[in-house]
């Protein structure tokens, strides 16, 4: 009778043991490809264009381009990250519409640009995660705003025609969480009628930021690295004004926050620390 007693508890824990295994494997797995469904694309250019050109300014316009062109309405940046929750992959995504400033373009050459992000307005779709970028991570209460400072010209060559696509690289000085570095990165534009569109993607190592990696123990794991996605949808009118207080997630900049597709179930409960 003892005997008996003594193998059902150890069948009972064996089963408990294994139960507890799937769920540590199978839950991530579920909750990240089923309820939390896919992280939002990729920034792109708005519109697609059949002329599309890897040398610079292939197809002329006499149309010129010169003066200062403004960021606008629809312009988006944020981050890209790769996570590992509990051994499955995800992709973290936050993005915010809260940019200004501007580029100059002189003739065929881009001779000065200056862009600014408002860092407490990046959001993701888990609340969690965000309380993690704007604390311990990215501290935007003492670091609001991240700025790229463009430092060499831009040679377009010659003016590109309304619709094609050019490829171009930038060189400019990246100010974000209190350290400036120099990045070198490409450029993607298309010119269409009043406005132009900049696609670009900036690598971001964090620790040459001294940026903390978002990893939580052994729960949520991150790359030491990420992108850094912006979309510019430039304009010689207005464009968006400036922040009136830095850090301030308000009404003032690009227009609030973009919406980040969320989950339609309670977010994953992330454990602090």
């Amino acid at each position: 009778m003892a005997t008996s007693k003594r193998r059902r508890l150890v069948v009972a824990v064996v089963g408990v043991a294994v139960v507890a295994v799937l769920a540590a494997v199978v839950g991530p797995y579920i909750y990240i490809h089923f309820i939390e469904g896919p992280a939002p694309a990729k920034l792109e250019l708005p519109k697609s264009s059949s002329t599309t050109s890897t040398s610079q300014g292939t197809a002329a316009n006499s149309s010129s381009l010169e003066g200062t062109w403004n960021v606008g309405t629809g312009s988006q940046a944020g981050y890209r990250v790769q996570e590992v929750l509990l051994g499955q992959n995800a992709t973290a995504v936050g993005r915010t519409s809260k940019i200004w400033g501007s580029l100059t373009i002189s003739g065929s050459t881009v001779t000065k640009a200056s862009f600014t992000v408002d860092m407490a307005s990046v959001v993701s779709d888990q609340s969690q995660r965000n309380a993690r970028f704007d604390g311990s991570i990215m501290d935007v209460s003492q670091y609001p705003t991240a700025t790229l400072t463009l430092s060499a010209p831009i040679d377009l060559g010659t003016i590109p025609a309304d619709g094609a696509v050019e490829h171009y690289n930038a060189t400019g000085d990246l100010d974000m969480h209190g350290v400036t570095k120099s990045v070198t990165f490409p450029v993607t534009a298309e010119r269409i009628g009043s406005g132009i569109d900049v696609l670009a993607d900036i690598p971001i190592t964090f620790s040459e930021w001294n940026i903390a990696n978002p990893s939580v123990g052994g729960f949520v794991t991150t790359a030491s690295s990420g992108t850094l996605e912006v979309l510019l949808q430039l304009t010689q009118g207005a464009g968006n004004p400036a922040s009136s207080s830095s850090g301030s997630s308000g009404s003032d900049g690009g227009g609030g926050p973009v919406t980040v597709p969320s989950t339609t179930v309670p977010p994953l409960q992330v454990p602090s620390g």
